[in-house]
């Protein structure tokens, strides 16, 4: 992927959400041809010229400084995960040399996986380019057996987008496939020299519009929690809360644990889910 290109747009759609009324600007006289601000006016509330925030728009940002990003944020309303994206698409300290060959695959501690074999609540690990490494059986069994399948297809987002059994499964599927983009793009900032993401990016652009138009947007999300309003095909509604850990010593790597509200219809549904499939503290590992 083209770093570039990914900061060029990234900020081009971070100033189109934004007003002049709410970035504290005058009101222009007249209708705007495009919405948002323009690259002068970004200029002006970050404090710097209009042709060095050009250059930086169009990706040049080579030598820019974090006290020139923390105002162009500033500017843009960005919050936390966005100031990351956008300090990981500048590169301010240091210049990373292009990968010519895709990353080591990676692999779970043994720690881990007695961890997952642990919990009674379903759980997995993630990867890069939500890769999923492992989970176990209540894991596998409340998404889908991530585990039959090849390798390659063990992905949240090919199966968000490209399985049908998603497309049922999520209550709010076109919210949840909005945060498996912007959760990818987050991804991208720390990895576009990735050739793996590049071509996951490629196919899911030409076999999903849907997909299409969200990536476009260059919207970014960090999954820490949240809550998954799911339909499961066995059990029916499930509502369940999500965190995600990181896993020490992959930084790219994290353990996403889900857990009901105790005595709700929900923790009831999971634990007949967890019965049909035999789920117990003493399962095997579910090793990928």
């Amino acid at each position: 992927m083209d770093r570039s290109t990914e900061i060029r747009e990234f900020l081009r759609t971070r100033r189109a959400r934004i007003t002049p009324e709410q970035a504290g600007l005058p009101p222009h006289p007249g209708a705007r041809r495009v919405p948002g601000l323009r690259r002068e006016e970004v200029a002006q509330l970050a404090g710097v010229s209009v042709d060095y925030y050009i250059r930086l728009e169009r990706g040049r940002t080579q030598g820019v400084s974090e006290t020139v990003l923390d105002a162009i944020a500033r500017a843009l309303h960005l919050d936390d995960t966005e100031h990351a994206h956008l300090f990981n698409l500048a590169q301010p300290s240091t210049v990373r040399p292009r990968r010519k060959r895709p990353l080591a695959p990676q692999r779970v501690n043994p720690t881990v996986y007695r961890a997952l074999d642990a919990l009674t609540v379903p759980a997995m690990v993630m990867g890069r380019r939500m890769d999923i490494l492992a989970a176990n059986r209540l894991g596998y069994a409340l998404f889908a057996d991530f585990e039959a399948r090849p390798r390659r297809e063990r992905n949240v987002a090919r199966f968000v987008f490209l399985d049908e059994a998603a497309h049922a499964l999520y209550a709010n599927w076109e919210k949840a496939a909005d945060e498996c983009v912007a959760a990818l793009h987050l991804y991208a900032g720390r990895h576009a020299d990735d050739p793996q993401l590049t071509e996951l990016i490629g196919e899911l652009s030409l076999r999903s519009d849907v997909f299409r138009r969200m990536w476009a947007d260059h919207d970014v999300l960090a999954h820490t929690t949240g809550t998954k309003n799911l339909v499961h095909p066995l059990v029916g509604e499930l509502t369940l809360d999500y965190v995600t850990l990181a896993v020490e010593g992959d930084p790219d790597q994290s353990l996403i644990i889900l857990t009901p509200e105790p005595a709700s219809p929900s923790a009831e549904a999971l634990g007949i889910l967890a019965s049909w499939n035999g789920t117990s503290t003493t399962a095997p590992r579910a090793q990928l």
